[in-house]
């Protein structure tokens, strides 16, 4: 049985380490943060995510995954010690790497044995050689041997766990390409692809993956935006692309752009790097701009049904889905932030709901202008429109005349806009919705299909 700490406990963190514990490990999940720690020895999960709760709960009572904030407690016996630390962006749009120095030293301080570090945050293009010289300056014992393998994560919140087991790849960097190969002996039954590389590409693989990712996304939103002048549907766009292998159909969905704690940091951050290096990352800067104006399109739709920005004053929105995306309570980056504190600066209450993420979202929402809802009927209780800001999957299921009949004036102000294009404008026109999608054509849309009569 392998012995394996990992530092830090949260998405990526915790989702490793109880993943480790899954595949026979005997891991350590150390955190300073004594209340987290506490939560956790209890059993309560200090995130949402989707299958966790019982990955944990099922390893800590099989004695294979335990928690700690004692680093000679967690380091002691450790083969592996994995940085799972958090890297927020500073000023300028570098890395904060105060708490992977942290640890690099307090790890180096408490070996009592051979121990490879393996770098899970993500990291600028670099950090290897930073941890290294850490671990080297705080080593005690000069008889042990610390080797740095980077292995950057690619989990998606909201299928971490599913993401972890079931890789698409494993990307391992070192100079030591034998510590490299024994954390790949960690990931052999996952029956993954693994790439061993150097540590710069191990590193520069995770902001590129991202980088292009984040671009597919702001290409798909740039022609939806074309979509809506010219009269195309950008969700038929998208699948008619999609069929091209060399393009593929995945994250060419249209919406409010992306959020989350990797993509907008990432994106930046690699900018940054390129800047620092004397280049002129033009691709990615046009990339964050249209990511950025993309979370306006929905707003400029919804006062345009309402008859101008200053018919907000004193009107009801409901705002369906507040979390950056499904399946997390993620508020970091959310499309929601922005949207919601314009609606509210311009006099408008809103009435919110999400599933999971009300209480992160008291934390960074504005304390006035928003009431927070049970469930989508309450939301819509004497709205003046809907909104959908973020695309959970029981949206779908919704008892839509219901809704509709909830509003404050359901036979001649029914406006929905749609940021998730979710639902198809003929039906909810149909329904008697005054309906809005994000590049679906609108009214050139519906006289494309039937003749210039209808629109």
């Amino acid at each position: 049985m392998r012995k394996v700490c990992v530092v830090g406990t949260g998405y990526v963190g915790l989702v490793t380490g109880a993943c480790f514990a899954d595949l026979g490990n005997e891991v350590v999940c150390l955190d300073i943060d004594t209340a987290k720690i506490d939560r956790l020895r209890a059993g309560s999960m200090p995130i949402y995510e989707p299958g966790l709760e019982p990955l944990v709960r099922r390893n800590v009572s099989k004695g294979r995954l335990r928690f700690a904030t004692d680093y000679a407690e967690a380091v002691r016996d450790a083969d592996y010690c994995f940085i799972a630390v958090n890297t927020p962006t500073v000023e300028g749009a570098g890395a904060d790497m105060t708490y992977v120095e942290s640890a690099a030293g307090s790890i180096a301080q408490h070996v009592t044995r051979d121990v490879i570090i393996i770098n899970k945050s993500t990291m600028p293009v670099g950090s290897g050689d930073l941890v290294s010289e850490i671990a080297r300056r705080n080593l005690r014992d000069p008889r042990h041997r610390i080797a740095v393998v980077s292995n950057p994560e690619f989990l998606r919140e909201g299928s971490a766990v599913k993401d972890f087991l079931q890789p698409d790849r494993v990307v391992l960097g070192s100079y030591d390409q034998a510590a490299a190969r024994r954390v790949g002996e960690l990931y052999v039954a996952l029956r993954a692809p693994i790439v061993i590389t150097d540590l710069y590409t191990a590193e520069m693989i995770k902001y590129a993956s991202n980088a292009f990712l984040a671009t597919k996304i702001s290409f798909i939103n740039e022609m939806a935006r074309i979509c809506d002048q010219l009269g195309a549907d950008v969700k038929e766009v998208a699948a008619g692309m999609g069929y091209d292998k060399r393009i593929g159909r995945d994250f060419l969905n249209a919406g409010l752009g992306f959020g989350g704690s990797c993509f907008p940091k990432d994106v930046k951050a690699l900018a940054h790097m390129a800047g620092e290096a004397g280049l002129h990352p033009q691709l990615l800067e046009a990339v964050m701009k249209i990511n950025e104006d993309q979370r306006r399109v929905l707003v400029d739709k919804l006062v345009a049904e309402l008859g101008g920005e200053e018919r907000l004053r004193g009107m009801t929105i409901a705002a369906l889905g507040l979390a950056f995306k499904d399946n997390t309570d993620d508020m970091r980056e959310a499309p929601s932030i922005d949207i919601i504190r314009w609606l509210t600066a311009a006099g408008a209450t809103v009435r919110a709901f999400d599933p999971v993420a009300d209480e992160t979202a008291r934390r960074v929402l504005p304390a006035e202008g928003v009431i927070y809802c049970g469930d989508e009927f309450e939301a819509a209780t004497g709205a003046d429109a809907i909104i959908v800001l973020t695309e959970w999957k029981r949206f779908l299921d919704l008892d839509l005349e219901r809704l509709r009949a909830a509003m404050r004036d359901p036979e001649r102000g029914a406006v929905f806009v749609d940021g998730r294009n979710l639902f198809d404008p003929e039906e909810m026109a149909r329904l008697g919705f005054r309906y809005q999608g994000i590049g679906r054509g609108n009214g050139k849309r519906r006289a494309a299909l039937f003749g210039p009569e209808f629109d």
